[in-house]
């Protein structure tokens, strides 16, 4: 699973979120690169809804 797909499979708009916080998208994409998808989804819970209200995919 690439981290596109992830966002999608969590319903974030991958464009917006790329382009309007760049720095958070790189970093959270380098640390899925480097772990499970359940681990990041676990480390990322509460903020992973955070941004699913600002960029969903509509």
């Amino acid at each position: 699973m690439t981290f596109e797909e992830y966002l999608s499979s969590k319903k974030i708009d991958e464009k917006q979120f790329k382009q309007q916080e760049p720095a958070r998208y790189a970093t959270w994409k380098s640390e899925f690169d480097q772990q499970h998808p359940e681990s990041f989804t676990t480390q990322k819970k509460f903020l992973i809804n955070t941004v699913r209200r600002k960029y969903l995919v509509r």
